[in-house]
């Protein structure tokens, strides 16, 4: 069914009106995240549609950008009196974050959200030995992990101790910059700031005591990033009262337009091969990508990106009895054409 039709189906069903946000979750050079690129096009959609009773906000994607949620949430909020996120099934980290915003959080039974713990990298941290243009992302909760340890499960108090604790973790191999430990720290501090905001924000105020427990569980207690929550434990185990099940006939129109996306983008494909990409008995090719959807039943904006593949030879260095020789090998490159909003 055309997308809008199952958009304008859902409307009719949640009386709203309805924008849609995916990002591409395959590998490689074709994986989109949550970013701040979007404030422009969504702001446009709002002010297409205008003033609103209800928004609901279809979302799908593995997070991105922590800076996004606020100001997306904020900026809908202006264009509405209840803003609810629909989650056809993945809105993890950022998307959570965007999730834990709104006054319902709609999921079926295949729905999924995720701790919202980030993992930062800058020019501080340590480089990737296999990949030396590359930086290692350092997980906020492991730094904290690694200190717990020491403290409440060896029992190390003293500070001469901690001190010695410290310095081992920050001479490892290879080497933590203080600064990159200073970048968590303020990491941390942000997305809990960020997360009580959010909650906050909520048209039913919720009691601080709340908004504390919930943000210490997404923060920090579920101790794994790739820890992923349905609905009854979100609502019943984690006390996210704004989580509200879908019904049969809501669940099903959520996965029939999540469906049409998914064939679109190529939601879930888990590989990434450059060969595969530019086909069999080809030697040059083209593709072009969806890596995002921003939609409603007024506008459409997709983030595309077209790749050039070509068949190549490439000389490849091979140790022989007689010394090192050259040997030809045919290798799959790929370059960017052409990328951006459309």
């Amino acid at each position: 069914m055309d997308k809008k039709l199952l958009i304008q189906e859902i409307e009719k069903t949640r009386d709203s009106r309805v924008i849609t946000y995916l990002t591409s979750d395959r590998p490689g050079p074709v994986n989109a995240h949550v970013a701040m690129d979007i404030i422009p096009f969504v702001s446009e959609q709002l002010r297409k549609i205008g003033k609103q009773r209800k928004i609901d906000l279809f979302l799908y994607s593995a997070g991105g950008d922590t800076m996004v949620p606020w100001r997306l949430v904020s900026m809908i909020r202006e264009y509405c009196d209840q803003f609810s996120v629909l989650v056809p099934y993945r809105a993890h980290s950022a998307a959570t974050m965007i999730a834990l915003g709104a006054d319902e959080i709609v999921m079926s039974d295949l729905s999924e959200i995720s701790p919202i713990d980030p993992s930062t990298a800058n020019v501080f941290n340590p480089i990737d030995p296999q990949n030396p243009q590359n930086k290692i992302p350092i997980s906020v909760e492991d730094v904290i992990a690694y200190f717990d340890l020491a403290k409440n499960k060896f029992g190390i108090k003293s500070d001469e101790d901690l001190t010695r604790i410290f310095n081992k973790f920050v001479e490892s191999n290879p080497q933590i910059h203080p600064l990159a430990l200073g970048n968590v720290n303020r990491i941390h501090n942000l997305i809990r700031l960020l997360a009580k905001r959010l909650l906050k924000s909520h048209k039913s105020k919720m009691k601080d005591e709340e908004i504390e427990r919930i943000m210490e569980y997404f923060t920090e207690k579920l101790y794994s990033h790739q820890y992923f929550i349905g609905r009854k434990e979100a609502k019943e185990e984690l006390g996210l009262q704004s989580v509200v099940y879908a019904d049969e006939a809501l669940s099903k129109k959520m996965t029939e337009l999540f469906e049409v996306y998914k064939k679109e983008m190529e939601l879930g494909k888990n590989t990434w091969d450059p060969e595969l990409e530019l086909g069999a008995n080809v030697s040059q090719n083209k593709k072009n990508y969806k890596l995002a959807f921003i939609e409603s039943t007024s506008l459409l904006s997709c983030f595309e990106i077209t790749l050039e593949f070509r068949r190549q030879q490439v000389m490849m260095t091979q140790q022989t009895p007689q010394g090192p020789i050259q040997i030809p090998q045919e290798q799959i490159g790929f370059k960017v054409v052409e990328q951006g909003w459309r």
